[in-house]
């Protein structure tokens, strides 16, 4: 699958193929957490020394070594990762590369060398149980996203020549290969059916919870549920080219590309502890020297200031926030290529529209009917709708939808050059055509058809005996969704341009249906990417909406390109996100939840430094011990994870 690199504040756009690490997303305080069950019964091993401890009535020295015992036990996981991360990073990079596990490993022991084992023992419990509680919560956040997993189709009912069925791997599956579906079955991949049909659940594909009725000819996709009909299907993709594999491999990349702002946290984490290390020293000397605290207060307080600083809520600001926020639109059909693209989201200016396929339906519909004789009109519909059921073009298939009850008449139609439909019935001729195939036409008629070509209609005319009698308009309506989108996107002070191939005055004619700001008409599909970098220019970030083939340049070039998802692979690859289903009203939840996923970065960020800064003042002043420390500073970490969960949570209307 192709994807995208992108270089924002106007740097030069890439599109390329690259092997990335599928590692997991590191974890609130920055890293891979896979404890598995070791560290766990180690823990509670801890915790029962620790108990013992504290309850038995023993010597100082055997209290001490239970204490000691249950630090090593209960911090198994935590002082391995500092010391082996920590050793293993620095080398890597070639300077000092510290992680949080290193303050807290350092403090427990501080506080074992001044004595205090009890204190060191409770700081390592809390840290390490307060982790468990932290991987639990991160995890949460991910698990609809990598529940996806689950759901990839492993075997499928292959009929082989002679009509027997045998179970295959999906894999193994080719192009042209014929599978039984049978009901309640996984559907194994994408494909098109070839006899029966089917109502079929689609809501892994397109975020859709209603069940859709699917009969011959129609387009099916892998991982999709079967209901209780029975069915035979032909492969039309490889395995590895459906849409639930496309959709697997934008899920993969949004766990690893990061928001710019998870993104600055992660870099700044290990410097941020190196300066915390630099002035732990600093601290206690000044204790010693210019407070006169005393060297065990200094050394102690020294300790407490070393956890009361740690980063560890403000590393959770971010990651666990977006993520949960990918893994909400993700469930209602938007897939985002990377954190980033939803973080960056919030603070677009402009949206830029693709009209076809977008804002509008993509397909016709017949809008106004007139005939100079409404006697005759249900026998003119007739002859019209007879005439165009042999004609094979979008204008034909709206006039057979609209009068979809209508019977046609045996009879022979001819489609002549600069004439178009013509046919003959019971003595008289008949033709459908253009405005400039026609000499004959009054100009009461023709005012009303130039009135609705200047709304940006198609209209074709039909007469009798050469001579005019009516027309029908046509035109490509906007999505009941767009208005809604365009509206919400102007209470958000976000201005919207449309931009299309088609002629100036129908561009403008659907964008007054739908109060759109902008349009820019008669766009070769070359001169869509100048627009959008002018876009840029003239108002900022620019997210671009498109679903052909002409729009890839457009969907690379803006800030965030976002695919429909019933339009072409290109346009697909390309973008930054896709709406798995041409229903505009996502983009506005999208839009809806990068503000919140903003508004709850910002208040974990604030509120991690607050409790930063009021721990060291607190220390300062003497006012909390190792204990208390700890509990603040993880407390705080697990209200920063919990308020990032909110963003798995649906946005309220």
């Amino acid at each position: 699958m192709s994807v995208k690199t992108k270089h924002h504040h106007g740097e030069k756009h890439h599109s390329c193929n690259h092997e990335h690490d599928h590692g997991q997303v590191a974890s609130s305080c920055g890293h891979n957490h896979n404890h598995g069950k070791l560290p766990v019964v180690l823990y509670f091993i801890g915790l029962a020394f620790y108990l013992i401890a504290l309850f038995l009535p023993a010597t100082t020295l055997i209290t001490n070594l239970l204490m000691f015992v249950a630090m090593m036990t209960a911090g198994y996981h935590v002082i391995l990762e500092g010391i082996g991360e920590t050793i293993t990073d620095s080398l890597r990079l070639k300077k000092l590369w510290p992680n949080v596990h290193v303050l807290m490993t350092l403090a427990a022991i501080g506080a074992a060398i001044i004595g205090d084992f009890d204190e060191g023992a409770l700081l390592i419990l809390i840290f390490a149980g307060a982790h468990f509680l932290e991987d639990y919560a991160e995890n949460r956040s991910k698990r609809e996203i990598t529940s996806l997993l689950k759901m990839n189709p492993t075997e499928a009912r292959l009929i082989k020549s002679n009509g027997e069925t045998t179970l295959v791997a999906v894999e193994t599956l080719k192009i042209g290969d014929q599978l039984q579906i049978l009901p309640g079955d996984q559907i194994p991949t994408d494909g098109v059916i070839v006899s029966g049909g089917s109502l079929l659940n689609e809501s892994t594909i397109n975020g859709e919870s209603m069940p859709l009725e699917k009969t011959v000819g129609d387009d099916i996709f892998g991982s999709t549920i079967n209901g209780n009909g029975t069915f035979t299907m032909e492969v039309t993709k490889d395995s590895s080219d459906t849409v639930f594999a496309k959709i697997l491999a934008l899920v993969d990349q949004s766990q690893r590309n990061l928001s710019p702002t998870a993104t600055k946290i992660k870099k700044i984490e290990p410097l941020y502890v190196n300066s915390v290390l630099a002035l732990v020293p600093l601290f206690i000397l000044a204790g010693v020297f210019l407070f006169n605290w005393g060297w065990y207060t200094s050394f102690y307080r020294g300790m407490v200031l070393m956890i009361s600083a740690s980063p560890c809520a403000l590393a959770a600001s971010a990651i666990p926030a977006t993520l949960s926020g990918i893994s909400n639109l993700a469930k209602r059909g938007v897939l985002f290529k990377g954190g980033s693209y939803l973080a960056n989201l919030a603070d677009i200016q402009v949206v830029a529209f693709d009209k076809t396929g977008t804002l509008t339906k993509g397909n016709p519909s017949v809008t106004d009917v007139y005939f100079t004789d409404q006697e005759k009109a249900d026998h003119w519909i007739e002859i019209i709708v007879s005439m165009e059921k042999s004609a094979n073009h979008p204008l034909a298939k709206a006039i057979l939808n609209h009068f979809a009850q209508v019977n046609p008449i045996d009879m022979e139609v001819h489609n002549e050059i600069g004439k178009g439909l013509v046919a003959t019935f019971e003595n008289k001729q008949y033709q459908i055509g253009k405005k400039d195939f026609f000499s004959d036409v009054s100009m009461d008629l023709l005012d009303k058809a130039n009135t609705l070509m200047a709304e940006g209609k198609n209209v074709v005319f039909f007469s009798e005996e050469q001579v005019v009698v009516g027309y029908l308009a046509m035109m490509d309506l906007p999505q009941e969704s767009a208005k809604q989108v365009i509206d919400y996107l102007h209470s958000q002070k976000i201005q919207t341009v449309m931009i299309t191939g088609d002629a100036q005055t129908t561009g403008e004619a659907v964008a007054k249906l739908l109060g759109i700001d902008e349009v820019k008409g008669n766009v070769l599909p070359e001169n869509k990417y100048k627009i959008v970098e002018e876009l840029q220019q003239k108002y900022g970030k620019t997210v671009m909406m498109g679903d052909g083939i002409n729009d890839a340049p457009a969907l690379v070039k803006s800030d965030i390109g976002f695919a429909m998802g019933d339009g072409t692979d290109v346009a697909i690859d390309v973008a930054d996100a896709v709406i798995m289903k041409n229903d505009l009203t996502r983009f506005k939840t999208a839009h809806q939840v990068a503000k919140k996923l903003d508004k709850v970065v910002w208040q974990n960020i604030a509120f991690s430094m607050f409790i930063v800064v009021l721990l060291v003042a607190l220390n300062f002043l003497g006012k909390i011990d190792i204990g208390i420390g700890v509990l603040a500073h993880e407390g705080s970490t697990i209200v920063v994870l919990l308020n990032g969960l909110r963003l798995l949570i649906p946005i309220q209307e």
